[in-house]
């Protein structure tokens, strides 16, 4: 982590919040004219950026100059190695007046727990997966961003007799009324990745096993096959920087050609040996 730290006071209640910074990459410029002038990263923020897939968006977008993160949490964590980010630190009311401040040009929202980690408490569960995620859509509105990509779950469904599927799709579905130019949901199954501090026995033994059962589960249940967590960030970042209006609902396959498109436009826009 870097030394440098700004605390600024913000807000009516002038509450303070920390700007941590790593390596900062160049400010996002002017939407070019034609498709074929790149003139900077553009600015992605990011909730949720300590979990599996919050910490690859900002790991895969430090690699290259496509996008320039904007991280926001309640906590300071320690950033990946390598990170070109800006990452504030306030309290989640507080939010909507850093994405006001900075003006990304869409949001990634990896906000999420689980029932372990909150001691079976389903009212604590859904005071982060839900409450917390449309409370920060909803600010994100207000302070003008346009785009919102929400990672959910494969078999979100608000009629679900599972707890955790009917709360993730009772938060896509209130999500889509909040007033976004674009939102994209991210449907992926399993997640295949390392999780720093984050053990988690059932998902380890899923992933190790997920060679040999994804080939078998039938068609109606592809959607729960295992799909590494890289693709689940791609996909996240190349979603973010569209422009065309909409609901988007993606699964494991169409997560795959998201991801595909962001490396291609890495690759195009990388600089050549000879510049």
């Amino acid at each position: 982590m870097s030394d440098r730290r700004k605390v600024r006071e913000f807000g009516k209640n002038k509450q303070p919040f920390r700007r941590s910074s790593q390596n900062y990459g160049p400010k996002t410029q002017p939407e070019p004219t034609t498709p074929t002038v790149k003139y900077g990263p553009t600015r992605i923020g990011l909730v949720g950026a300590t979990g599996l897939i919050g910490t690859r968006v900002i790991e895969i977008a430090s690699a290259s100059d496509e996008a320039r993160i904007v991280g926001i949490a309640r906590r300071e964590r320690r950033l990946p190695d390598g990170a070109r980010m800006e990452m504030f630190v306030a309290e989640a009311d507080k939010w909507g007046e850093v994405l006001e401040a900075v003006q990304p040009r869409s949001l990634i929202c990896a906000l999420g727990t689980t029932m372990s980690k909150v001691g079976g408490d389903e009212e604590a569960f859904k005071a982060v997966d839900q409450d917390l995620v449309l409370a920060t859509a909803e600010a994100a509105v207000a302070a003008g961003v346009p785009n919102m990509v929400l990672v959910s779950s494969a078999g979100a469904d608000p009629m679900s007799k599972n707890f955790y599927l009917r709360v993730k799709g009772e938060t896509e579905k209130l999500a889509s009324k909040v007033g976004f130019k674009r939102l994209d949901i991210l449907r992926p199954g399993l997640l295949r990745g390392v999780r720093e501090d984050d053990f988690r026995l059932v998902e380890k033994l899923a992933m190790i096993a997920s060679p040999i059962v994804d080939p078998l589960l039938p068609q109606k249940w592809a959607m729960y096959r295992s799909i590494d967590a890289d693709i689940v960030a791609e996909a996240a970042l190349g979603l973010g920087m569209r422009r065309a209006a909409g609901r988007f609902t993606h699964d494991n396959e169409a997560m795959k050609r998201a991801a595909r498109e962001w490396r291609n436009a890495v690759e195009r826009h990388a600089p050549k040996e000879d510049e």
